[in-house]
């Protein structure tokens, strides 16, 4: 039988991730969005439209929810306890506080349903091509149960621990990305009082990320504390270590010289031994 799909938000993301499950002859799919004519495009395309969120998590086997935030996550569950569903189980994709997704889970779980926290990385692009990666935060069996509704848009679901892990999960993850693109600016601010197109350094950086991994590279051990000293990994990354405060302390020089501020570079300096586990890790003062 196919697995009965509700969909709620068919923004951007949303419209992409709903487009690959209503492409997918293993889902029976009902969407529901607030622009009526966005959920006619998808009855076009063989969904079935709702007209409320109710009407999407009425005969659900699992309830997808793409909304924008706090708010909106609360407003839709709000409406599916107004009408429960017994055996339910919401899936919230939009990056909320894990707070909210434990209360929620717990409120949802007196009322006979179930919630994960499933929030997605790999933007549309990702969602269009089934490749994105959602990091699912709940019981073995609620990430069991969703793997399946899951499958046409995701490349991996990766099971991380209870409710509200999913939420940190992504935000940790987002935490490297969005610093990697301030220390992008920093850099590229760099190459251009050298000389250097940023463009031209953008496609270096995806060419050679292409090949070492980028900065996930370095998230190989079981461990974010310093590793033990005959760890088999530490004198390459002790290595490592070496070449980047090298490096380091020669863009900081280079930084001075072309009169180019370089906060993540000297930042990086004193935190790239913890990062890279030959050092301890920062404590909080």
């Amino acid at each position: 039988m196919p697995v009965r799909v509700g969909f709620v938000g068919l923004g951007q993301m949303g419209a992409a991730m709903a487009g690959r499950l209503v492409e997918d002859d293993g889902v029976d799919l009902c969407v529901f969005d607030v622009r009526p004519e966005v959920v006619q495009e998808f009855v076009e395309k063989g969904a079935t439209g709702a007209g409320s969120v109710a009407d999407a998590a009425a005969g659900a086997d699992v309830l997808s929810v793409r909304v924008v935030d706090d708010a909106q996550v609360r407003d839709v569950v709000d409406q599916v306890l107004a009408a429960p569903v017994p055996g339910l189980l919401v899936a919230v994709h939009s990056t909320i506080s894990p707070a909210t997704a434990e209360e929620l889970a717990a409120t949802l779980r007196a009322a006979g349903m179930d919630l994960v926290d499933a929030p997605v990385s790999g933007g549309a692009m990702g969602a269009a091509t089934g490749r994105l990666v959602t990091m699912v935060g709940g019981t073995d069996e609620a990430a069991e149960r969703c793997r399946t509704a899951f499958a046409p848009w995701a490349g991996l679901v990766a099971h991380v621990g209870e409710v509200g892990v999913g939420t940190r999960c992504k935000l940790a993850r987002n935490l490297l990305h969005f610093c990697a693109f301030a220390a992008a600016g920093e850099a590229a601010r760099l190459a251009e009082a050298a000389g250097v197109d940023p463009a031209t350094l953008g496609d270096i950086v995806r060419k050679t990320d292409a090949i070492t991994g980028g900065p996930g590279a370095i998230l190989i051990r079981p461990t974010a504390g310093e590793m033990a000293g005959d760890d088999p990994l530490r004198p390459y990354l002790a290595h490592a270590e070496m070449l980047g405060h090298k490096d380091l302390e020669l863009a900081i020089a280079a930084g001075d010289e072309l009169g180019v501020p370089t906060l993540m570079a000297e930042q990086a300096l004193g935190l790239l031994g913890a990062a890279l586990g030959v050092a301890a890790p920062p404590t909080e003062d």
